[in-house]
């Protein structure tokens, strides 16, 4: 039987305000209150892919309310309620345009452009003679600008303050949060025999209140190497083993695209998706410590409908 898919949402829910739909997520806005949708569209290089991911959203999800839930300790969050496992709800904050990015490890778009010359990112300066995937000596904060359409583009602190995009006092909070969430999420990576090489964060405000918001530690905001092996491979200079959405990028740009002008997305297979699907499986299990239990209906759209407006 094929794995059920969500590929998104169109509901007009009473005292309904407003409908966003972003990369992967369909985003209710309600009175004081937003309502998201975790669909199984997969993005890369900020392009939405033809075919969405099964199981992709719920992952997305879980993780996500799990992490939120276990953080509460550390930071305030915007999460209240997880009605169905693609759906979370909670408070409607003023999000911050800046996304805080966090990298403990030379990785991704921080090893692409150290690869090509660069030793700032963000100005924050890197050392000479760093191979790909090497552990930075401390984890570095290098943030960008959320873009609602295009490329989101690197900032520097100094940059987002002249801007006034944060106010000091602000950034100065989030930039404590960031590290400490961070630091959990090592731990926690560490006792699962993962190395959280790094993730992103997102912030907005309520009564003025900073909260994190959206996700945290998911498989589409974080990058994860195994740890067992990983020394070994460096010092041979192989690829890392990792569970992350990277391998998606590098599908895409073995197969001629990386978001470029005029290229054209590889075809997706049945294959292609059904083993991003299982990459995806695998990486909530290590990430969680959970099994992972897939859904038994087929038609995931009137069940996600059903479970909100029972709590609506």
């Amino acid at each position: 039987m094929a794995r059920p898919t969500l590929q998104g949402t169109n509901f007009n829910f009473p005292g309904q305000k407003s409908l966003y739909r972003g990369k992967v997520r369909d985003v209710y806005g309600f009175e004081d209150i937003l309502l998201m949708v975790a669909t199984d569209r997969i993005s890369a290089f900020d392009v939405v892919l033809p075919r969405p991911i099964p199981y992709k959203g719920q992952i997305l999800n879980q993780i996500a309310s799990e992490c939120l839930i276990a953080t509460r300790h550390i930071v305030p969050n915007w999460l209240e309620s997880t009605p169905d496992p693609n759906v979370s709800i909670g408070k409607k904050c003023a999000a911050f345009q800046v996304e805080m990015v966090i990298r403990g490890y030379l990785a991704g778009h921080a090893w692409r452009e150290y690869r090509d010359g660069k030793r700032a990112i963000c100005g924050v300066p890197l050392p000479e003679g760093l191979k790909e995937n090497d552990r930075l000596p401390t984890p570095i904060i290098t943030p960008s600008t959320k873009a609602h359409e295009g490329h989101d583009e690197d900032i520097s602190r100094e940059e987002i303050l002249a801007q006034g995009l944060v106010a000091e006092r602000d950034y100065d909070l989030m930039e404590k949060y960031t590290f400490a969430l961070f630091e959990y999420g090592t731990k926690v990576a560490d006792e699962r025999g993962l190395i959280l090489v790094d993730t992103k964060y997102e912030f907005g405000k309520h009564e003025d209140t900073i909260y994190l918001i959206d996700e945290a530690h998911t498989p589409d905001s974080s990058r994860y190497f195994y740890k067992e092996g990983y020394e070994e491979r460096q010092q041979k200079g192989e690829k890392q083993k990792q569970l992350s959405k990277e391998f998606v990028r590098q599908w895409l740009i073995e197969n001629g695209f990386q978001g470029k002008t005029g290229q054209q997305v590889p075809e997706m297979t049945d294959e292609v998706v059904n083993n991003i699907s299982d990459r995806y499986i695998e990486l909530y299990e290590k990430v969680s410590g959970n099994k992972f239990v897939a859904p038994t209906e087929q038609d995931l759209l009137a069940r996600v409908e059903s479970n909100i407006k029972k709590i609506l």
